[in-house]
C-alpha cells in the first residue's frame, strides 16, 4: 500500500537544503558570526587591559557640607552616584561602583573630618588606588590654600573595607548586543533577501506544483534560518565564555535560558524580515528598507553604549525598540542570574512586538 505524502518529510527536505545555502553564503558568515565576533574580540582584549573608570557613591550618614565633597564634586574625571541605598549596594558588588565614600566629623581640631571607603571584591585594585591619589590632592589643596596652619583638613582611613562582589567585564556588556546584532542581522537580512529572491527566481511558484503546503514551505525555510542562528549564538557565547570568561552566573541554566530568550527574539526580528521582502520591489532597495529597522537599534538600543549614556529625551526612544529590551533581558539573565519569569516585563515588549510586527507581516506578505 503506497504511503501518503508527508508534509513534515517535505519540510525538513526544504530546511536541509535552505541550511546548505545558508552555509555557503559569505554574506551570511560574515553578518552572523565574523562581524559580531570582531567586535567581541576587540572589546574583550580591550576590556581585559584594566579600564580605569572612577565612580562613586557617598554614604548617606555622611557629612555633605565640608569642602572635601564640595573639592569632590567638582571633579570632572569623578563621578558620583546618586542613588538609593539598595541599587548602590548591588552595583558596588557588580563592580560598577568604585567605593562607597563617608565623611563624618572626627572632632579633632588638627583633621576635622574622617574619611573612610567601602569597596567591593568584583572592583580592580588600580581603580581604588586612582580614587585614594584623587582624594589625597583634594585634601592637599585644601589644605595649601584654606587651612595652611593645620596638620589637615581630612584624615583618610589606610583601611578599606571590601564586600563581596562578582566583577562586571566589558565583555559583559559587549557580548549581549553583538548577539542581538547577530539575531537582527541575520533575521531581517537574511530573512528578507531569502524570500525575495525565492519569488523573482520562481522558486515559490515551483513549489505550488508539488502537494508541499504552503506554511510547510514556510516553515521548512525558517526552521533552516533558526537552525543556523542558533548555532551561532552557540558559538558566540562560547568564545565569550572560554576566551574572555563572560559570566553565566548558574552556568548550563542560564545558557539555556539565554537561547530560548535568543530564539524568541529571533522569532520577532525574522517577522522584520518577512516585511521587508514584501514591500521592497527591486532586490536593490532592500538593503534601505532593512537599513531604516536595523541601523537604529543597532546604534540607540545599547549595542555598544549603555542607554543612559544618551540625552534624556532620546532615552524613551530607545526604550521602544525590542533590541533594547534583548539585550536588558539576556544582560540580566547572564550576570544577575535572573529567570526568564524574572525578564518577563522585557518578554512581554518583545511579545507585543512580535504580534504588531506578524500582523503587518501577514498583510503585506505575498507569494507572488
Amino acid at each position: 500500500m503506497q504511503k501518503g505524502y508527508s508534509q513534515f518529510t517535505a519540510m525538513l527536505a526544504i530546511t536541509r537544503a535552505s541550511l546548505r545555502s545558508i552555509l555557503r553564503s559569505p554574506s551570511a558568515v560574515v553578518f552572523s558570526i565574523a562581524f559580531p565576533m570582531v567586535f567581541i574580540l576587540v572589546f574583550g582584549f580591550l576590556g581585559n587591559g584594566g579600564k580605569v573608570s572612577v565612580s562613586v557613591a557617598v554614604a548617606p550618614d555622611s557629612d555633605t557640607a565640608n569642602p572635601v565633597y564640595a573639592a569632590l564634586k567638582n571633579i570632572s574625571g569623578l563621578k558620583i552616584i546618586r542613588k538609593d541605598r539598595q541599587v548602590v549596594k548591588e552595583e558596588l558588588e557588580k563592580g560598577r561602583i568604585t567605593a562607597l565614600i563617608s565623611i563624618r566629623s572626627s572632632g579633632q581640631a588638627n583633621a576635622p573630618y574622617t574619611i573612610s571607603l567601602t569597596s567591593s571584591e568584583a572592583v580592580q585594585p588600580q581603580n581604588i588606588e586612582v580614587l585614594q591619589s584623587i582624594l589625597n590632592a583634594v585634601i592637599a589643596e585644601i589644605n595649601r590654600s584654606n587651612y595652611p596652619n593645620n596638620p589637615t583638613i581630612a584624615h583618610i582611613s589606610k583601611e578599606v573595607k571590601k564586600v563581596p562582589g562578582r566583577a562586571y567585564r566589558t565583555i559583559d556588556f559587549i557580548l549581549p548586543g553583538q548577539l542581538g546584532f547577530s539575531l537582527l542581522s541575520s533575521g531581517v537580512f537574511g530573512v528578507a533577501f531569502l524570500f525575495f529572491n525565492l519569488r523573482q527566481q520562481l522558486v515559490l511558484k515551483r513549489f505550488f506544483a508539488t502537494p508541499v503546503q504552503r506554511p510547510y514551505i514556510i516553515l521548512g525555510e525558517a526552521l533552516s534560518r533558526v537552525i543556523f542562528q542558533m548555532f551561532t549564538a552557540i558559538v558566540i557565547i562560547a568564545v565569550g565564555y572560554f576566551a574572555f570568561h563572560f559570566t553565566l552566573v548558574n552556568g548550563l541554566v542560564t545558557f539555556l535560558n539565554i537561547m530560548v530568550l535568543s530564539f524568541i527574539a529571533l522569532l520577532l526580528f525574522m517577522g522584520f524580515g518577512f516585511i521587508v521582502s514584501s514591500v521592497a520591489k527591486t532586490e536593490s532597495t532592500i538593503p534601505p528598507f532593512a537599513n531604516l529597522i536595523t541601523l537604529p537599534q543597532f546604534l540607540l538600543a545599547g549595542t555598544f553604549f549603555p542607554v543612559e549614556s544618551f540625552p534624556g529625551w532620546l532615552q524613551p526612544i530607545c526604550n521602544i525598540m525590542p533590541l533594547t529590551h534583548f539585550n536588558n533581558a539576556m544582560r540580566n539573565i547572564a550576570f544577575e542570574g535572573m529567570g526568564l519569569w524574572d525578564a518577563s516585563k522585557e518578554l512581554g515588549v518583545l511579545g507585543i512586538w512580535i504580534v504588531i510586527v506578524y500582523a503587518v507581516a501577514f498583510k503585506t506578505f505575498k507569494w507572488e
